[in-house]
């Protein structure tokens, strides 16, 4: 029985408030007005971002359904909609691509000016396409995958490749794209460079991924957990270091270690500290630092203007700077042809009932990437 035009009740991780548990529950989504698209989620991963706005770090209006890193089949589609149909696979995107402003059409340029990170979590008409228990439930960078089903504006979405195991290309939504990119298209690692990486979650394992795939000769993984290490040097980091081990700055032992050659640092953590670390780090003449963790809601960043003055460049960086409806099916279609391997960066994979777990084992350090499965 066809599902099309019609509400669907489905399972969702609601949350209620910042700082509370995950709610598994039944809620109501809308089918897609004109312009949109009804997805059913098949696999989203757990990503450090979806953590940070449930500690309150980042913004969101409550309640709301979390996720953004994910991959499932359009389940229906809104009056207007040209780009994909229903049974398409697709990856819904986390960054829009209007392709008219000033923003997309420069190559350069990969954050549409139609769009805000924060935004409020509705429609412009102030609807939302969520409900549970009777009341309106928020979206979360527009589009909330921890449920059976969500819907999206079409310029959200990216059609993909039809056999593309969405159990892995997921990664591509967000994690694994944010790191590979600030390394080969923000960063434009050069060959025989020196690099550290600052966090080796899956941000930055990608990220030491997208350094090696540039040919960079010396890759320094930094964490203060070491049971990433080894994981690490799989995905190409030549060595890892713990700050903890030194008692003086991190920024004077990669010089020390490298000879004062650290051509691009990467910052995965979302630490105003380690984002001075990581600037200070890079060569002061000619060193390259890109900023790729999410920072710190509504707290300002204060640092000595010396550390620019000699000519490092400091970058920020979303989603990799790829842009997202051209760029994600082509790093698909790369994945396919065995480019890079995804299966380095996925620890664990859950059911979406254990939600919790995968959090757990986040929050822990125990896990890369933990996938959910519906």
């Amino acid at each position: 029985m066809s599902t099309a035009g019609k509400v669907i009740k489905c399972k969702a991780a609601v949350l209620w408030g910042p700082n509370q548990p995950l709610s598994i529950e039944d809620i109501e989504v809308a089918p897609p007005k004109a312009f949109e698209v009804r997805i059913k989620i098949l696999a989203t991963g757990i990503c450090l971002t979806d953590h940070h706005a449930i500690t309150g770090a980042m913004g969101a209006n409550f309640p709301v359904i979390l996720g953004h890193e994910a991959a499932g089949i359009v389940e229906s589609i809104g009056e207007g909609v040209t780009t994909v149909k229903p049974g398409d696979k697709v990856i819904p995107l986390t960054l829009k691509q209007c392709g008219k402003c000033s923003s997309c059409i420069n190559p350069n340029g990969n954050f549409c000016l139609e769009m805000n990170v924060t935004a409020e979590g509705a429609w412009n008409d102030g609807t939302t396409s969520f409900t549970c228990k009777g009341k309106p439930v928020y979206n979360f960078i527009v589009t909330s995958t921890f449920t059976e089903y969500t819907v999206s504006s079409e310029s959200w979405v990216a059609k993909i490749d039809a056999a593309a195991p969405l159990e892995k290309v997921c990664l591509i939504g967000c994690g694994f794209s944010t790191g590979y990119g600030a390394a080969i298209k923000t960063a434009k690692v050069t060959p025989g460079s020196t690099c550290a990486v600052f966090g080796l979650g899956g941000v930055g394992l990608s990220i030491i991924m997208g350094c090696k795939a540039a040919g960079a000769s010396r890759i320094i993984g930094i964490d203060i957990n070491p049971h990433k290490f080894e994981r690490a040097k799989a995905v190409g980091a030549t060595e890892c270091i713990n700050p903890k081990d030194y008692t003086k700055p991190i920024s004077d032992v990669l010089k020390e270690m490298t000879d004062n050659s650290v051509g691009y640092t990467f910052e995965a953590i979302g630490r105003h500290d380690t984002m001075i670390d990581a600037l200070a780090s890079c060569h002061m003449s000619y060193g390259t630092s890109v900023m790729v963790g999410v920072p710190p809601r509504s707290k300002m960043l204060t640092y000595d203007p010396m550390l620019l003055f000699g000519g490092r460049t400091w970058k920020g960086c979303l989603l990799g700077g790829w842009k997202a409806k051209y760029d994600i099916p082509k790093l698909v279609s790369d994945f396919m042809a065995k480019k890079f391997d995804l299966d380095l960066l996925i620890t664990h994979v859950l059911p979406f009932n254990e939600i919790h777990k995968g959090f757990e084992l986040l929050e822990k350090g125990e896990s890369i990437r933990t996938v959910l499965t519906f």
